[in-house]
């Protein structure tokens, strides 16, 4: 097997698995409250959103220019719209109003629910995360090519950026199910989508690959996080924590992320693939 190959799976897994570092962070303390949840919840949206506009879209807007930028970007939100439109939301059935105990089912029926619409809104999130990803791995691998020094800064800095994003799968999911392992599952198979997106761009795209469908393609994929994330996890947000708390939770997220991707490209070269 090629070595060129074998360093890119190597370095884009030490990306991958950070995403299992936030997991534990999340597994290792108790099960947050609806407002903490709900706080948290903002600020992966705030992580999400700051991705998907001043990554993503910015760079495909950059590089396709203003119009082609746009219909990328917008052909991932239409894509996820319909996507979504088949995915049944959580839903629970109505107490039986002839029971003594109404009250006590409401309740549970209530929580169930909650559960269930948090659970949904973590699967979302770790499809989020795991498209966003994918490229990070074909950045790896493409950055390995130009030197294992480049390869490495570009692995290690993106395993950083990475730890907040494995917490923003890991928290719901610990919420909806009170597994740990669950929650630590999610979160590391999305960060298996690196070495994914290595060996498929060592697969299909063995000597070049075209880098305006690249960006046109990473341009969808903000599109489809922006949607997600203002279709499922805003929405929560505000449920749990209240508008005021919950927007002031996702500037705070989009300042870190914006933080974490301004350090990832200072401390690489301008030519890494990223």
């Amino acid at each position: 097997m090629d070595s060129q190959f074998l360093l890119g799976i190597a370095l884009s897994s030490i990306g991958g698995f950070s995403t299992s570092i936030g997991a534990l962070f999340v597994i290792m303390s108790q099960a947050p409250s609806l407002k903490m949840l709900g706080l948290l919840q903002g600020f992966a949206a705030g992580l999400m959103l700051s991705i998907s506009f001043f990554d993503l879209a910015h760079n495909a807007l950059n590089s396709l220019g203003f119009l082609r930028g746009n219909l990328w970007f917008f052909s991932g939100v239409v894509f996820f719209a319909v996507v979504a439109h088949f995915i049944p939301e959580p839903t629970v059935p109505p107490p039986d109003k002839k029971s003594k105990k109404v009250g006590n089912e409401e309740n549970k029926n209530m929580m169930k629910k909650r559960r269930r619409q948090v659970l949904f809104s973590g699967i979302i999130t770790a499809i989020g995360i795991s498209l966003h990803n994918f490229p990070e791995g074909m950045a790896v691998y493409l950055g390995s090519m130009k030197g294992l020094r480049v390869g490495l800064n570009l692995a290690l800095a993106i395993a950083l950026h990475n730890i907040p994003e494995g917490v923003a799968v890991a928290l719901p999911v610990y919420f909806a199910t009170e597994s740990k392992w669950q929650a630590f599952k999610l979160a590391s198979l999305s960060g298996l989508a690196e070495p994914l997106g290595v060996i498929i761009v060592a697969c299909l795209f063995p000597t070049s690959l075209n880098p305006e469908i690249l960006e046109g393609l990473l341009a969808s994929v903000g599109g489809v996080m922006a949607f997600l994330t203002l279709h499922e996890m805003l929405p929560l947000a505000f449920e749990y924590a209240g508008h005021k708390q919950s927007v002031k939770a996702v500037f705070c997220g989009m300042a870190f992320m914006s933080a974490s991707l301004y350090f990832l490209r200072i401390s690489l070269p301008e030519d890494s693939g990223l």
